[in-house]
């Protein structure tokens, strides 16, 4: 079988990093402080890695915000994530517009209050001509439901292309979207797994895990990521230029 050859040397500009940002409860416990605290203390994590987003040459972030799952949790910490949700999307929606920053949210939102939903529309309605980063916040998320969504829409259509399928998913709840494959896919709060997080999309992302919290992350510890990520050699299956010549030679 003749080798495939991929382009070598760094990758482009305009990656897709996607980021579960775990360790907001633990922090905050380790603290003697009330999980929503560590909660509260993560969203000022959010604003400081959004602004450095684009300068580290990240195109498309996508932050896990609310698992599907998340619903198990207690019902006062739940209340606090949402309405720490909603506070940011107001905060945030004039700041995104004037930064160039494009905010969409993906995953169901037939589960959010009226009025979250409303606020979640009305800011992608104004950041929608955003260039400089694509911020997407993953909320009620969940790779098998979306993948499953995508499988009902595409039965209804009755034609759906491979193309058209992918499109499908990466909207979390059914509805075309178009936004590249996850290049790198991060990890804080020292879990190692994926926990049901953009699995369509990150079949050949890189994967870089840390003990580091999400309230303590920063943007040197996502420079330290994106530095190991362009520091691997991405085959996907087949072989770089210098390990194809050295299979033809052998």
């Amino acid at each position: 079988m003749s080798a495939v050859l991929l382009p070598s040397g760094p990758p482009a500009p305009g990656l897709h990093v996607a980021i579960i940002m775990d360790g907001n409860g633990r922090w905050a416990e380790a603290r003697g402080l009330p999980r929503t605290e560590g909660h509260r203390r993560g969203v000022s994590t959010v604003r400081e890695i959004v602004e450095a987003a684009p300068r580290l040459g990240i195109g498309v972030l996508t932050l896990y915000a609310f698992s599907a799952d998340n619903w198990k949790r207690p019902a006062e910490e739940v209340a606090t994530l949402m309405r720490l949700f909603g506070e940011y999307l107001r905060r945030e929606a004039l700041r995104c517009a004037r930064e160039g920053v494009r905010l969409t949210v993906i995953g169901r939102r037939d589960r959010l209050a009226p009025l979250l939903r409303s606020r979640i529309e009305a800011v992608e309605r104004r950041t929608l001509s955003g260039s400089r980063l694509h911020l997407r916040l993953a909320v009620d998320y969940s790779a098998r439901d979306a993948i499953w969504a995508a499988v009902e829409r595409a039965v209804r259509v009755r034609t759906c292309s491979r193309e058209e399928f992918s499109r499908l998913l990466r909207s979390g709840r059914g509805e075309p979207a178009s936004v590249p494959d996850v290049d790198l896919v991060v990890r804080t709060g020292g879990e190692m797994r994926l926990s049901d997080y953009l699995l369509w999309e990150s079949a050949y992302a890189e994967l870089w895990f840390t003990r580091v919290p999400w309230p303590d992350f920063s943007p040197g510890n996502l420079g330290e990521a994106i530095a190991a990520y362009r520091a691997r050699t991405r085959r996907f299956g087949g072989l770089v230029a210098g390990e194809a010549a050295s299979v033809s030679s052998s």
